[in-house]
């Protein structure tokens, strides 16, 4: 959520961010519920200093005197305004904090203009596309694909984009699931086994409500919310607190399955691992000081990206244009490898600075040691990494001529052999 002082005293900067990140939101309205509740505030917050007032004056009062009696009824009425002022605000100050959870984070001054992905711009390479197997093939193609992952099945027991992944199908995502984790806890992250439903003040906590509704999957009697991504838990474990700013940054990392919808795709995107409703990734989320926030999101990301360099896996790096940083986001980087079977990027990663907009929501904060003050912190986070997308890349990339697939060298040790066989 942003300052409600940024939005009062600067709606042209608000207006800028809506705009540039392309996104259909009433700031008017927004503005005339804010003119309309701190107009009610005003009232209730004067009725109750007459209230403190009458109540000084009547202890000052000899008790039974006229006086006191006519104060009592003063006290008495004033006590029945405030209780109606008061219930005047709820519904008010419900309809401006509704209104502010509409309004997109600002994007960095860094991020460029543009409204489609077709705007986004290369920031770095990595690896040449050329060099991958010249066998390769869309994985789904590939010999024996189907036994190790069995979409049919998944199909007739749950739905369509929940596989099974069997036999070798599943030691291989194990085996890339610990080689994220060991490698985040090298780099410093905490790992953390969270839970995979949330309630709805945490998804709104991370800006995933009121903006992602339709994308996420929900249980209908507890109205809880299976997890789109481990950010949403993880930001979550600090909600409510305030930290030392000595203990800042705390990186923590987390292996969850992550659960969408993925409403509104079709075509060739979706097939084969491209794009499943129930996919396992493991997550990287950094509480920082505000000051050091864009240079921690670059250290993030280099340890995403490193993890992609020791998979030998030709990515490239894009930064965000305005129309696709996303709701929250200040500023954005994906990552994206090559599948060369498909020909095409496949985002395997998006490496975020949400700045205070997730802790203001939240209320996560630090203490200052130069103020003693509270102040918010700022979050980042990134995967490392989502898995169906970089063993597409893994599958198509290292096809061999006898059909089996050559695992990088970090990689062999968490399977137990150099390859993969579909046989």
């Amino acid at each position: 959520m942003l300052d409600p002082k940024l939005v009062r005293e600067s709606p042209e900067l608000v207006r800028a961010a809506i705009a540039k990140k392309h996104l259909e939101v009433d700031l008017d309205a927004v503005l005339a519920f804010d003119t309309q509740w701190r107009a009610q505030l005003g009232e209730v917050e004067g009725l109750r200093a007459k209230q403190k007032s009458a109540n000084n004056e009547m202890a000052a009062l000899k008790k039974g005197s006229p006086e006191f009696a006519a104060k009592v009824q003063e006290m008495k009425g004033l006590s029945a305004q405030v209780k109606e002022k008061e219930a005047q605000l709820g519904p008010i100050e419900a309809q401006w904090r509704a209104g502010m959870l509409t309004l997109p984070n600002l994007p960095h001054a860094s991020v460029p203009e543009g409204r489609t992905p077709a705007q986004n711009v290369v920031h770095a390479t990595f690896g040449s596309t050329d060099a991958v197997s010249p066998l390769a093939r869309p994985h789904w193609d590939i010999p024996g694909f189907d036994r190790l992952f069995d979409f049919a099945r998944g199909a007739k027991v749950t739905g369509a984009g929940f596989p099974f992944y069997v036999g070798d199908g599943a030691r291989i995502v194990r085996s890339l699931i610990q080689f994220f984790l060991d490698e985040a806890g090298q780099a410093g992250y905490q790992e953390v086994n969270p839970p995979i439903v949330v309630n709805a003040a945490s998804a709104t906590a991370v800006g995933q409500l009121p903006d992602k509704e339709g994308q996420m999957y929900q249980t209908v009697e507890d109205q809880l919310y299976l997890v789109p991504t481990a950010e949403t838990p993880l930001t979550n474990f600090f909600r409510d607190e305030i930290l030392e700013e000595a203990v800042l940054p705390v990186y923590r990392c987390a292996y969850t399955p992550c659960f969408r919808r993925e409403a509104g795709s079709y075509g060739k995107d979706v097939r084969g691992l491209n794009r499943v409703h129930q996919f396992d990734k493991v997550e990287l989320l950094k509480w920082v000081h505000p000051s050091k926030s864009y240079d921690e999101l670059e250290t993030l990301r280099a340890h995403a990206e490193r993890l992609l360099q020791k998979l030998e896996l030709p990515y490239r790096v894009l930064l965000m244009c305005g129309g696709d940083t996303g709701f929250a986001q200040a500023k954005k980087y994906d990552l994206e490898v090559w599948a060369a079977g498909q020909k095409r990027w496949l985002e395997v990663s998006s490496c975020s600075n949400f700045e205070a907009f997730q802790a203001r929501r939240a209320q996560i904060r630090f203490r200052s040691k130069e103020t003693g003050r509270p102040e918010l912190v700022h979050t980042i986070n990134g995967s490392g990494l989502a898995v169906p997308r970089t063993l597409a890349a893994l599958l198509e990339n290292n096809l061999q001529a006898d059909g089996r697939v050559r695992l990088p060298a970090v990689l062999a040790p968490y399977f137990g052999r150099e390859t993969l066989s579909f046989g």
